[in-house]
């Protein structure tokens, strides 16, 4: 039997990406403790984003859409190894190129939200063919990027995932 996301170990960080603890998920999201997350932006062959609608079941920001796959980093796992994990979880695929970290910030969901987070962008691309994992991606297509632009003010988005797209906006 699967255990619960709710219990997987996190490590528990501070303001310097220093791991102070580690608990399980559930408790770490409940206390609004900081963690670590990746965010992985897919390209196929023809540069289009993958972008999906997360399920209803998801613990955090259920039935949203976001531009990028990835999660949460596992106790004593490396944000590289987590990215991969991630991505090839995800997008249900075996095989992806290592994907390329980008960026790095700390992410705050502000008064009342479920915490901060540091975050970790990466870039991938993803030849083959795509079987997003029906428990985690409720729809799933590849955009170009003015058609993802253009939708931005349409869906309802993940925060921590626009707040990552604007950073990699500006980076470039």
């Amino acid at each position: 039997m699967d255990a619960s996301p709710a219990d997987e170990l996190l490590d528990v960080v501070d303001e310097h990406d220093e791991v102070v603890g580690r608990l399980p998920r559930g408790e770490v999201y409940a206390r609004g403790l900081r963690h670590r997350c990746v965010f992985v932006l897919a390209r196929d062959p023809d540069d289009r984003i993958f972008v999906h609608r997360r399920t209803a079941t998801k613990l955090a920001f259920p039935s949203l859409y976001d531009m990028f796959v990835g999660g949460v980093v596992g106790a004593g796992e490396s944000y590289d190894a987590a990215a991969l994990r991630e991505a090839e979880e995800e997008l249900g695929v075996r095989g992806l190129p290592r994907p390329e970290p980008v960026l790095t910030f700390l992410y705050d969901d502000g008064p009342g939200g479920r915490g901060s987070w540091w975050s970790r962008v990466y870039e991938v691309r993803c030849t083959s063919r795509v079987s997003p994992q029906p428990e985690e991606v409720a729809w799933h297509a590849f955009l170009t990027e003015a058609e993802l632009t253009e939708r931005l003010s349409e869906w309802p988005w993940v925060p921590d995932g626009l707040a990552a797209w604007e950073r990699l906006r500006a980076a470039r």
